[in-house]
């Protein structure tokens, strides 16, 4: 069995092409193709919870155990941490264990850069980043990417830690939430907040919003900003509650939204005008980590990355 720590997945992984799996991933998701239950936590009172992510995509089994302890961030450890075990898809036997926590961080920034690609106006200039954490810093990297962005704005409930993003990637620190979103063409949501950090009022026509902020508590989108026009989930799972679902979203219709993988293939339009307003509210999915542990297993093997020991 091929163990992995982080800087080996971080070497692993090539974030160009996990986009493109992604895109694979969610049109596989979307076509019925894949074997995914919905995720299950189990809850420390007041603390935290531990969350299993199992799925099966075209040929790849594997499982994510993540835990979330948002007050993490005052003991000097992340919020997230996670470990990710792929099985051989033919017989079960365990093939490799990695950190889970580098994954989780990208695959998520790579979906919503995926989302952004899909769904942004092809002319979208200013990107607005609101929050400025693990998820903040990976947003930052991953959706410059695919639109050329002449401005980038960052904006945080600690205007020190917008500020140390901010001039790490040449970016400008905002004095608020709304001072980050109004005028942006894409707006990327990356707290734990569980209330509403934007108003629908603050966004532009045309504008694309995305969320991958969660608690059980509620969410970062207010209500406004969810029906605004075009909603896009991973999954129609994410109308179901916490965990599995999104809490902005929990008791509305699912047939309000489109699954990103129905707009990739096609069978669904996606943005139908320049001033339409997109949000993709992303819960995260067992496929995104099944497809990135492919990923950097493949080229763990070919790099000679890890170690091999029996279980």
């Amino acid at each position: 069995m091929l163990f992995l720590n982080r800087s080996e997945v971080e070497d692993a992984l090539d974030l160009n092409l996990l986009i493109e799996r992604l895109a694979e991933g969610f049109i596989e998701l979307s076509a019925g193709r894949t074997s995914v239950p919905a995720r299950v936590a189990a809850f420390v009172p007041g603390t935290g919870f531990l969350a299993a992510m199992p799925g099966y995509v075209a040929g790849t089994l594997s499982t994510k155990l993540v835990s979330v302890f948002n007050d993490n961030h005052d003991r000097g450890l992340p919020s997230h941490q996670a470990l990710i075990v792929l099985f051989d898809s033919d017989n079960g036997t365990p093939r490799a264990l990695m950190d889970g926590s580098y994954v989780t961080a990208m695959r998520t920034a790579g979906a919503s850069a995926l989302a952004t690609r899909t769904l942004a106006r092809e002319d979208a200039r200013v990107l607005a980043i609101a929050g400025a954490g693990v998820q903040g810093r990976a947003h930052l990297e991953m959706v410059r990417g695919v639109r050329p962005f002449d401005e980038v704005r960052v904006a945080s409930r600690n205007p020190a830690h917008a500020h140390e993003l901010a001039s790490a990637y040449g970016a400008n620190a905002t004095s608020s939430f709304e001072a980050a979103i109004r005028g942006a063409d894409v707006v990327c949501m990356c707290t734990d907040s569980p209330e509403p950090l934007i108003e629908r009022g603050w966004l532009s026509d045309g504008a694309h919003v995305t969320s991958v902020g969660a608690s059980p508590e509620g969410g970062e989108l207010d209500a406004g900003t969810v029906a605004a026009g075009l909603l896009v989930v991973e999954s129609r799972v994410a109308f179901e509650p916490p965990p599995a679902g999104a809490a902005e979203l929990e008791g509305s219709d699912p047939d309000f939204a489109a699954e990103l993988g129905e707009i990739l293939s096609g069978s669904h339009p996606g943005r139908t005008s320049n001033d339409q307003i997109t949000v993709y509210k992303s819960m995260g999915h067992a496929i995104e980590d099944a497809v990135a542990a492919r990923l950097v297993h493949e080229a763990a093997r070919d790099k000679g990355l890890g170690i091999t020991l029996s279980l």
